[in-house]
């Protein structure tokens, strides 16, 4: 397979996994060209590689930097504005997790915790209700706890430690 064929089905495919992942195609496509460009691309660039309107771009361009995995970069002497993301790989992981939590495991905790708490309870039906969105909530809880935990590893010298043995 030659590069310009391996780039295009690598975009296609981070573009389909992104879908799963809770976030559009398009902005899955645009992380995936700016992840393996070895420099910094213009937003026309962007959109002539992915075929994509300036709007699309400049809206899932912005919704890239809110969480933190692509940046600005500017360039002496060029009006234009040219984008950049993490290649850190671990770094990426630690802020996706991070804003994943804030987005989504956050809210659900916030829901699970107003309807474990109702009042009442009398009802085996209400009782068998709280027990198991109680449940739902202690366990949500401890699995946002240990992602907490794990995206601080390089702050923890005994996470990293973990973490090169599960390499």
């Amino acid at each position: 397979m030659e590069y310009r064929d391996a780039k295009s089905k690598f975009i296609q495919t981070w573009g389909a996994l992104g879908s799963q992942w809770g976030i559009n195609k398009t902005m899955a496509q645009i992380h995936a060209l700016l992840m393996v460009a070895p420099e910094a691309i213009s937003m026309e660039e962007i959109m002539e590689e992915l075929q994509i309107s300036r709007g699309n771009a400049s809206m899932n361009l912005r919704a890239l930097m809110d969480w933190g995995i692509v940046y600005k970069e500017l360039k002496p002497g060029e009006r234009r504005e040219f984008f950049t993301a993490e290649k850190d790989l671990d770094e990426l992981a630690v802020k996706i997790s991070r804003e994943r939590s804030r987005r989504e495991i956050k809210p659900a905790l916030k829901v699970l915790k107003e309807v474990s708490s109702i009042e009442g309870g009398t009802s085996s039906e209400e009782k068998h209700f709280i027990d198991q969105t109680t449940k739902l909530y202690d366990f949500v809880l401890k699995a946002d706890n240990v992602l907490e935990k794990i995206t601080e590893y390089k702050d923890n010298w005994l996470t990293q430690l973990l973490m090169k043995f599960m390499k």
